[in-house]
């Protein structure tokens, strides 16, 4: 029988999480018309999902099949996962079901073959996943409906032949991956059925595809009997060991062809030659041949492409140790070109020659030989790059170079970064000639990490007029820094020297270098920093200041004078302590004073065990400070006043044992993330009570709360997590000796009306309740005749449910009359929980609670079954509630928990579980008592 809820309790039902709501939803989870149910052993389509969503994420379960009617209540899906299963079969009625399924994905499964049916109404489909099934051949043309088809992925089957189809279809299709496959051979008709298709990415990596004898009759046509005079000689297949097989056109066959990857296929420098020579007159524009064997070039490697305008190609990772001249010069449409991770011993002259488009050039790890005579190293010809007009992005991290030439990088007039990290073997010394085949590049950013450089001469960077970005970190750097070495970065914005060897400061250290933002001076043994003027006053520009980890000890109040756009200052693991020391000659050192803008401040592992109440004056916008690992044990009230943006503090493993109002309230008012962790607590009133209070209200992130905020002090409470610090008996009594001393009797009477609503309060305000109810109506249950089918709904935690059914079934089978509302067996199917629960208590006589510790804690419990039994007690009177007490539960915590107390119930309203089998019998009958009591108060 269909009942309307309540409005109380359909206001209630909105105030409830969405996981109480969906408890029934198989543990699937539901987000915003998503819905999760991986990993959950599932053999079957959860059937209680939100009709609405429109993504279904299945993966990592045990489905062998999709039924096609189980998703007849989900028909809105756009994407549905199924990998990771057991499927072997899919039904051609599933996308009749999904009409608006874009993305398919059935990776991982055991699918082996489909019919032209199987996909016969996946109209919309736009992705289809099928990797790593057991799909061997494609017969027919199972996708030929799916015409809007974008990306297929069929890599790692057993796949022996691309032929996925034969007459025309996939017009939409742009990617194809065929990778891991067993395919041997790419035959022309076999791509036939792609002659309307535009695929900007043909993955055909990994596979073991042959050689056809059509090229070995090819090739020596032209070798031998010369009739193209301009088809460069190609080498002789008799002497070349090959394993590929192109026929001939089978690139032509694909409507236009963008994109190819052939990674991991066994080319070798004459099957290069016969793909390139096949893949001309075609539209390709990326072709990646990473790991294919291609050990050197020459230049007839890239004739075919001669025709095309490729922009991206990738030869990383094929050992490749011989560029011969000329190589490249039939791309002059390149623009990304990857060589990293070869093996190149000598770049020539013309070895680039031809690629005057080319804007980025990765030689990473490209010139690696390892050798201890300098003749063998690698070797970069003077205007080897003067060909590349175009390149903006340079990366040659990783190599084995002897040095910088003269004219190395003579002629890239349009490059911007350049990056060589770890590329030699003896710069030892900038001087101002390293760089000078730079003076007509517009370099922004330089990258000279890790190279053991040890020296900067006056006017190293004087060429580099444009650069913005300078690093030099990770060297060996060690000298006195006069000013004259940054002469000439006019525009220069970053300067990184962290991690060198060491730095002796001057007054004229940085005054050439007015615009720099952004200073790196971290672990360089930082000497001279105290020097007046200060080496810092020129950078009235600086907004980063890193002077970290040097073991500074002496500075001065004006070091930092005049950085009033610095926003970022660290000064961790250094030795400041004595600094701030009010015993430190001349009193406390404010080093801080100007920063006005400051955002981040680092003063971690300092020694600190002092703070000047001024320490952090006016320092409006700071939003972060890091005072971690430091001794810090009392800190002044005022210190934090001027923090009204705080969102981070960090007091980390600090001796602070007190957290209190006057000191930590301004600076945790707007906090976002605190971190006070491994200090030794106080545990006493005076010392925490406000702090337990905000931590137990606050919103701001607390990492390892309960676990690393113990108490220390006092002895009871040592190892004790400072949130459940008791803060009930922390009052203040000062108000309360005010009063008495103006009026003693006055006192007496406020303090007995405060004990009566405290002890009694709850009697008064429930009697008041059933009075209005009375007042306005409300008639007993009793009064009127008995219409009830249950005689009692038990209200139980979901970990008692086995001894509620043991021990409420026998009573039943003994009495005929008595029969309670089991959840488990009473609820009517397909009704809401919350509904059924609701109509099964209004159709029982009494409600019986079982009160152990897991009831106390169930949410279901607290948040709506008992407030519904309260409600209809109040309308019934309290005897129509029967406590059944499993375990002795305080009256305090039955309280907090329930908001229910013993004195709210008639003694015969009240039982005990009997720990002795024999007194089992009387407990049945004070039960039967209690159970055919009338529902009065009376």
């Amino acid at each position: 029988m269909s009942q309307s809820l309540p409005y109380h309790v359909y206001s209630f039902l909105r105030l409830l999480p969405f996981w109480v709501l969906c408890a029934s939803c198989n543990k699937c989870a539901v987000r915003h018309e998503v819905a999760d149910c991986s990993h959950l052993k599932l053999t079957q389509i959860p059937d209680d999902l939100p009709a609405n969503i429109t993504v279904l994420n299945l993966t990592h379960n045990q489905f062998r099949r999709l039924p096609p009617d189980n998703f007849t209540r989900y028909s809105q899906l756009t994407i549905l996962d199924g990998g990771f299963n057991c499927i072997s079969k899919l039904e051609p009625e599933l996308c009749q079901k999904l009409p608006l399924l874009e993305i398919l994905d059935l990776q991982h499964n055991e699918l082996s073959q489909f019919s032209d049916k199987t996909f016969m109404f996946c109209m919309n489909l736009t992705e289809l996943h099928l990797r790593s099934n057991s799909i061997q051949k494609i017969q027919n043309n199972p996708f030929k409906n799916l015409k809007n088809l974008i990306k297929l992925d069929l890599s790692h089957n057993g796949l022996s032949s691309t032929k996925l189809g034969t007459q025309l279809q996939l017009e939409n299709l742009q990617e194809l991956l065929l990778s891991n496959n067993k395919i041997q051979a790419l035959r022309r008709d076999e791509l036939d059925f792609l002659g309307n298709s535009s695929l900007k990415k043909l993955e055909l990596s990994s596979n073991q595809i042959k050689e056809s004898p059509y090229w070995r009759n090819l090739i020596k046509y032209i070798n031998n009997e010369g009739e193209n005079k301009n088809h460069p000689k190609v080498h002789n297949p008799e002497t070349t060991s090959v394993s590929i097989w192109f026929s001939p056109g089978c690139f032509q066959a694909i409507g236009k062809l963008f994109g190819l990857s052939l990674n991991s296929v066994q080319l070798g420098p004459s099957l290069t030659e016969k793909l390139c020579l096949e893949l001309s007159n075609t539209s390709i524009q990326n072709l990646s041949l990473s790991n294919t064997q291609l050990y050197r070039t020459s230049n007839t490697t890239f004739f075919g492409l001669k025709q095309t305008n490729l922009t991206m190609l990738d030869l990383s990772h094929n050992n490749l140790n011989v560029i011969g001249n000329d190589s490249f010069a039939w791309l002059p449409h390149l623009e990304y070109f990857f060589l990293e991770y070869n093996n190149i011993e000598h770049l020539y002259v013309h070895s680039f020659y031809g690629l005057f488009n080319v804007r980025y050039l990765n030689l990473r790890r490209s010139f690696t030989k390892q050798s201890i005579s300098l003749a063998s190293l690698p070797k970069i010809d003077d205007f080897s790059f003067q060909w590349l007009k175009c390149l903006e992005y340079l990366n040659m991290e990783d190599n084995n170079f002897p040095g910088i030439k003269s004219n190395m990088f003579t002629g890239l007039v349009k490059l911007k970064h350049l990056s060589l990290s770890n590329s030699f073997s003896s710069l030892r010394t900038l001087t101002n000639e390293t760089f000078l085949s730079l003076a007509h590049s517009p370099l922004l950013t330089l990258n000279l990490t890790k190279n053991k450089i040890s020296k900067l001469e006056s006017g190293a960077f004087s060429w580099l007029g444009h650069l913005k970005i300078l690093d030099l970190g990770l060297n060996e750097i060690g000298q006195e820094l006069t000013g004259q070495e940054w002469r000439g970065l006019e525009n220069i914005f970053e300067i990184y020297l962290s991690y060198n060897k060491y730095l002796q400061l001057t007054s004229n250290s940085f005054a050439l270098v007015p615009s720099l933002q952004r200073l790196m001076l971290r672990r360089v043994a930082l000497k001279n920093v105290d020097s007046f003027p200060p080496p810092f006053r020129p950078l009235h520009n600086l907004t980063i200041l890193d002077l970290s980890n040097n073991n500074i000890a002496n500075i001065n109040d004006e070091l930092l004078e005049g950085l009033e756009k610095l926003e970022v200052l660290d000064l961790q693991h250094n030795n400041l302590a004595r600094l701030w020391k009010h015993a430190n000659p001349g009193g406390p050192v404010h080093f801080l004073k100007g920063l006005s803008h400051l955002h981040v401040l680092n003063l971690e592992s300092n020694g600190f065990d002092e703070i000047p109440a001024e320490a952090f004056k006016n320092l409006f916008e700071l939003k972060s400070i890091n005072l971690g690992l430091n001794n810090l044990n009392i800190l002044p009230p005022s210190v934090f006043d001027d923090q009204v943006s705080l969102k981070s503090l960090s007091l980390q493993k600090n001796l602070i044992t007190s957290v209190e109002k006057n000191v930590f309230g301004p600076a945790l008012k707007n906090l976002s993330s605190l971190d006070m962790s491994f200090n030794p607590f106080d545990c006493t009133c005076e010392s925490i009570a406000w702090f337990v209070n905000w931590i137990n209200g606050t919103h701001t992130n607390i990492s390892e709360l309960s676990s690393h905020y113990l108490c220390n002090t006092p002895p009871q409470y040592h190892g004790f997590p400072v949130m459940l610090f008791d803060t009930s008996s922390c009052k203040d009594s000062a108000p309360f000796e005010l009063l008495f001393m103006i009026n003693t009797s006055f006192l007496l009477i406020f303090i007995f009306i405060v004990l009566l609503i405290h002890f009694e309060g709850w009697r008064i305000s429930f009697y008041w309740n059933v009075s209005v109810h009375r007042v306005l109506g409300f008639k007993e249950i009793d009064s009127q005749p008995e219409q009830f089918e249950y005689a009692a709904y038990i209200i139980h935690a979901y970990k008692d449910r086995d001894w509620v059914w043991e021990h409420f079934s026998p009573m039943e089978e003994q009495d005929q009359t008595l029969k309670f509302c089991l959840e488990e067996r009473d609820f009517q199917a397909g009704v809401l929980e919350l509904e059924a629960i609701i109509n099964s208590i209004k159709r029982s006589r009494k409600i019986i609670f079982i009160i152990t510790q897991h009831l106390l804690k169930d949410p279901l419990c607290k948040r709506f079954k008992v407030h519904h039994a309260v409600q209809q007690a109040i309308e019934q009177n309290l005897d129509s509630i029967i406590l059944i007490f499993l375990e002795e539960i305080p009256d305090y915590k039955l309280n907090h928990a329930l908001c229910l107390r013993r004195g709210m119930f008639k003694s015969r309203c009240i039982l005990n579980w009997p720990v002795q089998k024999e007194r089992i019998n009387a407990f049945h009958h004070k039960l039967q008592v209690a159970l055919g009591s009338r529902n009065s108060a009376h």
